[in-house]
């Protein structure tokens, strides 16, 4: 079996980003090529074409481009002809695509195509309570529905996508996201930084990072000793217009708080791990996710994760057995629970130790691939 995957990320030297989206890719793809299947990723919006072998598999970087009108169709209709000749080339049997943005959208494809649920703009409007442009909701509507089938992280964000593009629930295959576990091994969860409480993602306002700083302020109140690491790139926030959610963030801390925050902005992902190692506890009060790669990560780890409560996050967490469940909104009980962690060393364990058992069983990327390629065949089929 030959695959393609359509992508504007995947971690990579050579390329420009990558986030959740391409390390779910990454992660699904060298699980694949161990079990034989000939990987080509497609990076698109890059600073130069190239073609590069990584891991077993082979990247593709396809450069921008401009045109005088109209740049979004025919920066696609380019992509759609370097992939078709591409597939036709190598043989490639099935190509795969992301939700955000319709990238596919008025391209046909020689080989049958699939969508991944990893998070469409309206999904995320849909979440944050925000009107989405409509052009967005076109392109992404017409991507959509030129697919022969789709997968989703989360049966939550299958449900909530289906709904919100009058999809056909029978193309639809719940397939969760996975870890190379070996990578993520942690051989000293009893060691760790105490009273360090960890967030990585986004400083935007919809996951979370408002409630978080007031949660903070009230961990604070009775553990003085607290700390609060943040990691993660800062965005702009529509709401206010400014051009940083951070600078709104750090004006929110009370005195004391502030005293014991470090913001460390973008992190290289090869160090993110040793963050995570050395905290107490990672929270993730999230408004909008399909799943959350990190937060898996620290599961594996063998971190107590305080995480939101929010339809996707059930399917990760046994509220209390493998880590804890509450809603951003509440700043009390969240506030409550990470004190919880700080102040009691048998649950840190215990809450860590129930999280690795969840994901091993879970979220096994070589159990996912081959889920993953049973669902390819019967589409191929």
């Amino acid at each position: 079996m030959k695959l393609g995957f359509i992508t504007s990320e995947y971690p990579h030297p050579k390329i420009s980003h990558a986030a959740g989206i391409g390390t779910s890719i990454k992660n699904l793809a060298i699980a694949l090529v161990e079990k034989g299947v000939q990987v080509i990723v497609f990076v698109y919006h890059q600073e130069e074409d190239v073609i590069v072998i990584d891991e077993g598999v082979t990247i593709h970087l396809i450069s921008k481009k401009r045109y005088k009108l109209f740049t979004w169709y025919h920066y696609r209709k380019q992509l759609n002809w370097y992939v078709n000749s591409v597939v036709k080339e190598e043989g490639i049997d099935l190509l795969e695509a992301p939700d955000w943005t319709g990238i596919t959208a008025f391209m046909r494809f020689k080989v049958p195509l699939v969508i991944r649920f990893h998070g469409s703009d309206a999904y995320f409007c849909k979440l944050d309570k925000r009107k989405q442009k409509f052009k967005n909701f076109l392109f992404e509507k017409l991507a959509l529905k030129g697919a022969s089938a789709y997968i989703a992280p989360t049966t939550y964000a299958g449900i909530e996508t289906q709904r919100i593009f009058g999809l056909n629930k029978k193309k639809i295959k719940t397939i969760h996201y996975g870890l190379q576990l070996k990578d993520f091994e942690n051989e000293t969860p009893s060691i760790y930084n105490r009273n360090t409480i960890l967030y990585i993602g986004t400083i935007i306002r919809k996951k979370g990072v408002l409630e978080l700083v007031a949660i903070f302020n009230k961990v604070i109140a009775s553990n003085p000793d607290a700390q609060l690491i943040l990691i993660g790139n800062d965005a702009p926030d529509l709401k206010t217009g400014s051009s940083s959610t951070y600078a709104l963030v750090e004006n929110l801390f009370s005195n004391e708080a502030r005293k014991q925050v470090n913001y460390l902005g973008k992190v290289p992902y090869s160090e993110v791990k040793n963050h995570i190692k050395n905290a107490h506890v990672c929270v993730f009060p999230s408004f909008a996710e399909t799943l959350g790669m990190v937060t898996i990560e620290s599961m594996a780890m063998q971190k107590p994760v305080v995480n939101t409560s929010i339809g996707w996050a059930q399917e990760l967490i046994d509220d209390g057995v493998n880590g804890f469940l509450v809603n951003p909104s509440n700043i009390e009980l969240y506030a409550q629970r990470i004190l919880e962690v700080l102040n009691d060393t048998l649950l840190t364990e215990k809450l860590g130790s129930g999280a690795r058992e969840k994901v091993e069983a879970l979220f096994d990327i070589n159990k996912i691939a081959d889920i993953n390629i049973d669902y390819y065949k019967s589409i191929i089929e």
